[in-house]
């Protein structure tokens, strides 16, 4: 027996990024430590959105024949987090005039899948006791006892990242903060098990 819901997205994630190229390697590592440390600055701003550093790597590249070195290219990421959507767009959107949007998706949070979750728990129990009652009518017996009985809480299905979102870096001074829609969650818990028919 399954009991499922559409769950309210209550929480935000972004991943912003900042790519750039140098010929010294160390100068690349400034420059973008530079413009990391501008974001993690602006963000103190916003008290309500959680940041914190994410993926971060540097690479040669090469000329056309592979064989000389041309340059370095550097990308590091930053990972914003909040139940605040109205500041973590303007955030985003101060965020956008260095860094460029990898992802904007959407979440239900810890504190209100467990609550969910505990709720469907319950029904599908109840679900379940209802299918075991149908089988004993069925099979005219007048009670049931439980066997076993397992309760599943299935990973939920989170909405999909919305589309890319300012990839371009911004050549104005500011950028339009975004109006974001958070959809839905799909959660569900099934319980399954065995009864004896007395």
């Amino acid at each position: 027996a399954e009991a499922e819901r559409e769950v309210s997205n209550d929480l935000m994630h972004a991943v912003l990024y900042v790519e750039k190229s140098h010929k010294q390697p160390a100068q690349l590592a400034n420059d973008i430590n530079q413009l990391l440390n501008q974001a993690t600055h602006a963000a103190k701003k916003y008290p309500q959105v959680k940041i914190e550093t994410g993926a971060q790597s540097t690479y040669p590249i090469y000329d056309a024949d592979n064989r000389k070195l041309k340059e370095w290219r550097g990308r590091s990421e930053i990972r914003l987090e909040s139940a605040d959507f109205k500041a973590s767009s303007q955030l985003i959107s101060e965020l956008q005039q260095y860094l460029q949007t990898s992802s904007i998706h959407f979440s239900v949070s810890d504190q209100k899948r467990k609550q969910v979750e505990t709720e469907l728990m319950m029904e599908a129990s109840q679900n379940f006791q209802q299918r075991a009652k149908t089988m004993a009518k069925a099979w005219n017996k007048a009670s049931y006892q439980l066997v076993s009985l397992n309760i599943n809480t299935n990973n939920y299905a989170y909405a999909a990242a919305m589309p890319r979102v300012a990839m371009m870096k911004a050549s104005a001074d500011s950028v339009t903060e975004q109006n974001v829609a958070a959809g839905d969650s799909k959660m569900s818990v099934s319980a399954s098990g065995a009864i004896q028919l007395d």
